[in-house]
């Protein structure tokens, strides 16, 4: 079983080497992002509000 420090020591020499691949995303590839993003959270909104709807007409209160 590792020791607590060297599983620290570890997990630092993960984050950088993560850290060192990972890349900025350019504009273009920012705003399909945002647009992806947007389409999801619009579409689960939507199929939340159908829901609201069809309980308040099937089940009255």
């Amino acid at each position: 079983m590792k020791q607590p420090i060297q599983k620290l020591k570890s997990f630092a020499i993960e984050c950088r080497r993560v850290l060192r691949v990972t890349k900025k995303a350019d504009r273009q590839e920012f705003m399909t992002i945002v647009k992806a993003s947007a389409l999801g959270m619009a579409i689960i909104g939507l199929l939340g509000f159908v829901i609201s709807i069809a309980r308040q007409l099937f089940f009255p209160v």
